[in-house]
């Protein structure tokens, strides 16, 4: 199987009922027991609406990317299960190399 890496773009002002949506995917990403979740704050972004996401001294609105590597066939099915989550503005998935680190193993026992 081929390892890829998902990439799911949003804002920190973006909420899932009481829930940020980059902590609702995180948690369920937890729950799908994938091979782990880095989420990183940009300094500055924008999407199709063209409002510009960045930090303002009373609130924070800056863009999210929350990054995921796992199994293809992993990734698409998680995709799948966020379809009600209306904050995420875009999702990629690209292929990867993993060279090494802790990750590696899980990843290896889910392809066997």
């Amino acid at each position: 199987m081929e390892t890829k890496l998902l990439r799911v773009y949003t804002d920190e002002s973006a909420y899932f009922g009481d829930r940020k949506v980059f902590q609702e995917i995180a948690a369920r990403a937890k729950d799908a027991r994938l091979a782990g979740v880095t989420i990183l704050e940009a300094l500055i972004g924008f999407g199709k609406s063209a409002h510009i996401h960045q930090r303002h001294v009373l609130e924070s609105d800056r863009a999210v990317v929350i990054e995921i590597v796992d199994l293809d066939s992993s990734l698409r099915a998680f995709v799948e299960s966020l379809s009600e989550i209306s904050g995420i503005g875009l999702m990629t998935l690209e292929a990867v190399e993993v060279l090494g680190g802790k990750a590696r193993d899980t990843i290896a026992q889910a392809d066997a």
